[in-house]
């Protein structure tokens, strides 16, 4: 190995380090509990429309906006920020020195691009006090990607991409999935039990979300139309004009809570 290699093995070595770090592992469980904060707050607003009153947006800029406006908002929104940032240096760390299977590697991929967008929307709104709706930005995106040369493909694939990412999500309830995410070993019998339910109904309304949200950019690339394209907020409430009504509505939303308890024990138990 010459000077060159061994001096960029010793540079991944202590990135890798700095990443699993126990600084930065107890951040990282702040971030994740975070994270459910958040799942909880807009599972909270989805239920609300449901039941008719649609004022607020069920999506991360409303949620972040929520917390903001609590007694002592600006030390949470930053507490919230660091937790994020943790959040996604481990998935990076995950990407590039976890060593799992490509589609692990991809899947921590994307988590990095969401935890580095709720960082963005965060500082957005401890700096200017407002963040963008997802709801925009997934439409300002698409307008984007549609002027690109072969646009339309591009926006069509990421919708497949979507629904596929959906009925993974579903399967990974169905199935268990997460229980590989989980230090199970640390776990009683009546918290893996707990976890498992909470898992189960909470990754199926997360896939049941990202699956609509496909077909709602797919369709926006058929049409070359960006406003048919939106973020959590829209896709919830497209739930309520399905033939089974607002109650559908609901019930995601009693799922998206599912997965916000689900956060606060990953936020104990992730392997991390």
């Amino acid at each position: 190995m010459n000077t060159a290699e061994q001096t960029g093995h010793e540079m991944k070595g202590a990135a890798r380090r700095a990443a699993r770090s126990r600084a930065v592992e107890v951040v990282t469980r702040v971030g994740l509990a975070c994270r459910g904060v958040l799942y909880a707050l807009i599972g909270v607003v989805a239920v609300q429309i449901g039941l008719g009153d649609g004022s607020q947006e069920a999506d991360k800029a409303g949620a972040i906006a929520t917390v903001a406006g609590l007694p002592f908002g600006a030390v949470l929104l930053w507490i919230m920020t660091a937790g994020f940032a943790a959040l996604a240096l481990w998935q990076a760390s995950e990407a590039l020195f976890g060593g799992g299977k490509a589609i692990d590697r991809v899947e921590a991929v994307a988590r990095v691009a969401v935890y580095v967008l709720v960082v963005v929307t965060l500082l957005s709104m401890l700096t200017s006090g407002k963040a963008a709706s997802d709801d925009e930005k997934s439409r300002d995106l698409t307008g984007v990607l549609l002027g690109l040369p072969g646009g339309r493909l591009l926006v069509g694939a990421i919708g497949l991409g979507l629904v596929a990412l959906g009925v993974y999500w579903v399967r990974q309830g169905v199935t268990k999935g997460f229980r590989k995410e989980l230090d199970r070993g640390r776990m009683s019998a009546r918290a893996r039990s707990v976890m498992d339910r909470l898992g189960t109904g909470g990754y199926a309304a997360r896939g049941a979300i990202a699956a609509l949200a496909g077909v709602f950019v797919g369709q926006a690339a058929i049409t070359f139309d960006p406003d048919k394209a939106g973020g959590i907020d829209a896709t919830l409430r497209q739930f309520a004009d399905t033939p089974a009504g607002p109650w559908l509505l609901v019930v995601v939303a009693l799922g998206l809570l599912l997965f916000a308890a689900y956060c606060f024990g990953e936020s104990r138990w992730r392997r991390t």
